[in-house]
């Protein structure tokens, strides 16, 4: 059943003892009735409220006509049109924006990020698509990943060599093919260090942009509003009338009570999700899509696979509370210690490990067969059609009734 036009308000444990949770549910009128159910997929994904940024002399800028607006609210090209739009933000968002308002007649455009990141295009080399570099099993292969024995991290300190002169010849590729050094837009951090869900498409047309000063980019962040203009946190002053902030979302479940958020992330903003789905300290609950990655849909859909057969206990391998949090921790140690990039968007993006996770889950449910083999199955990007055959050859899922 779909219900429209109704929002969670908030849950708690059901008081009748039963398993399941009591859902404060609001409806278009603002009405709210409760209900109990036997289990709770929360599907809302990752982000559900944009970041705000205030700062001294907003007031006096948006009095004397300045706009300041979320780049979610970023709608209606008009809006650049002969102004001046500085743009804040190094995403693929704020990237977006700034060759949107270029080509639709601003005055001025200039983007501030806190540093030059690497963007990847979307042909690298202008020949070959990036999924077929960046989202193959032989490129994730290099990077060390978690629970390895010791056997493994001795063949990787023996092919380091082979590996760092990999990413060495990828990063000359991308500085050359979007000549990031006339830009003066060369990252100080080695491209492998960095490669998880944050990592941005190039946006078609901003490097020749910022090359020749169609859009100029400053380091550094929004210190305050002065009249008409912005100031730096370096002291530099931007004349601006329009303040695009393409600073994201913020993370959360903000219908769930404190006490289960605090079960669920840890004070550092980690999540503690079993495959980025479960956790054991709350019962009769799951989320799916929040594992994000470079194939968001595909790991969402899996994520439901394997969330149902949890829910019913028909995983192949079902795991116990007690594993659940083991492997929480291992992880947690993981991204915390180990790869401080895993930890991105609070520790659930999947990138750049997407076959190791699918591998997991298709382990779990218990499918004959869990990925493709020969060249194919190393150097060919995640295919849906694949992952629904390897499905097809799981234990029957029968739902509990």
């Amino acid at each position: 059943m779909l219900r429209l036009n109704t929002a969670v308000a908030g849950m708690a444990r059901r008081a009748d003892g039963k398993p399941g949770w009591t859902l404060a549910l609001a409806n278009k009128d603002g009405a709210t009735t409760n209900e109990d159910f036997d289990f709770v997929a929360v599907c809302t994904g990752q982000f559900n409220e944009p970041r705000e940024l205030h700062c001294r002399g907003e007031g006096s800028f948006l009095d004397q006509g300045g706009q300041i607006l979320h780049s979610s609210k970023y709608g209606d090209p008009k809006l650049a049109k002969g102004r001046r739009v500085v743009v804040l933000g190094g995403s693929k968002s704020a990237t977006d924006i700034a060759v949107n308002a270029v080509k639709s007649g601003a005055r001025e455009v200039t983007i501030v990020m806190r540093e030059p990141v690497w963007r990847i295009p979307y042909f690298i080399g202008g020949l070959v698509n990036f999924k077929r570099i960046l989202y193959i099993r032989a490129q994730e292969e290099m990077f060390p990943g978690w629970g390895i024995g010791a056997m493994s991290r001795l063949a990787y300190r023996l092919t380091a060599p082979l590996v760092w002169a990999n990413w060495r010849g990828l990063e000359s590729l991308l500085k050359a093919q979007l000549k990031l050094g006339k830009c003066k837009m060369v990252p100080k951090e080695r491209i492998e260090d960095g490669v998880n869900c944050s990592v941005p498409i190039a946006t078609p047309g901003f490097y020749p942009m910022v090359a020749d000063g169609r859009i100029k980019a400053v380091f550094g962040t929004f210190d305050h509003y002065e009249g008409d203009s912005i100031v730096m946190s370096g002291g530099e002053r931007i004349g601006a009338d329009v303040a695009v902030l393409a600073i994201g979302y913020k993370l959360g479940v903000p219908f769930l009570p404190e006490a289960y958020q605090q079960k669920l992330v840890d004070a550092d903003g980690q999540y503690r999700l079993y495959r980025l789905i479960a956790n054991p300290d709350l019962p009769d609950l799951g989320f799916v899509g929040f594992n994000s990655s470079f194939c968001t849909v595909l790991c969402a859909d899996l994520a439901a696979n394997w969330l149902v057969r949890y829910a019913d206990g028909q995983l192949k391998n079902q795991p116990t509370q007690r594993e659940m949090r083991d492997n929480i921790e291992m992880m947690l140690h993981f991204k915390r210690v180990e790869r401080p990039a895993a930890g991105v968007y609070g520790g659930l993006c999947v990138a750049p490990y997407h076959y190791r996770h699918f591998d997991e889950l298709m382990a779990d449910i218990g499918t004959k067969t869990q990925k493709r083999g020969g060249l194919a199955g190393h150097f060919q990007p995640p295919d849906a059609d694949a992952y629904a055959k390897f499905l097809a050859s799981a234990p029957e899922y029968r739902a509990a009734v």
